[in-house]
């Protein structure tokens, strides 16, 4: 869809009836005027919807996304439409929480409507000597097990594509697809 050149679409401010009285009544001004108005009518309904433009929930499809793009979100064109909405929507809240553990398990479930458990190495490592070795061993894996809550399918390559996004780039991780909800008391 395109907003540059739609026929018909009427104008709020004719241009004619701006002019002085002197112009009202010539033939070849008002049809001058008249085809500025076909050119300046789209600009002038985007303008006057613009606040319907930078909402997520209102915004044309086509629009959402570079409305995506501006805000730093990145939403697959493959989504429903109405997931690519939330995402952007929520966008502030999940810039504040990338990169933890709660920011990917929101992640996951509003983009894929899973359920996630995720268990992380982390920890940190600190040496007294300067410019030592540092002790230990690297980081694990990042394990994310998800389950089913929203339906009984889940969409695999959706989910990897998700968590390899979200996931700090120095962690390796694993994806792990449950029937349901982990044991807690065995893992």
């Amino acid at each position: 869809m395109t907003r540059a050149a739609v026929p018909g679409l009427p104008t709020r401010y004719p241009i004619g009836d701006l002019l002085p009285a002197l112009y009202a009544d010539d033939d070849l001004a008002q049809r001058f005027t008249a085809g500025l108005d076909i050119v300046l009518a789209p600009v002038f309904t985007t303008l006057d919807n613009l606040a319907a433009y930078l909402d997520p929930s209102l915004a044309p499809t086509d629009f959402l996304h570079w409305l995506a793009g501006w805000i730093g979100v990145d939403v697959a064109p493959t989504w429903p439409e109405e997931v690519r909405r939330a995402v952007v929507a929520r966008a502030v809240d999940l810039h504040r929480r990338r990169g933890t553990r709660r920011g990917l398990i929101e992640l996951l479930w509003l983009c894929c409507g899973v359920r996630a458990d995720v268990v992380d190495g982390g920890g940190g490592a600190w040496s007294s000597e300067p410019n030592s070795a540092l002790p230990g061993t690297r980081p694990e894996e990042l394990l994310v097990r998800v389950w089913p809550v929203r339906a009984l399918d889940v969409d695999r390559e959706r989910i990897h594509e998700v968590v390899a996004a979200a996931c700090p780039v120095h962690l390796t991780h694993r994806v792990e697809i449950l029937p349901g909800p982990p044991d807690r008391r065995g893992g």
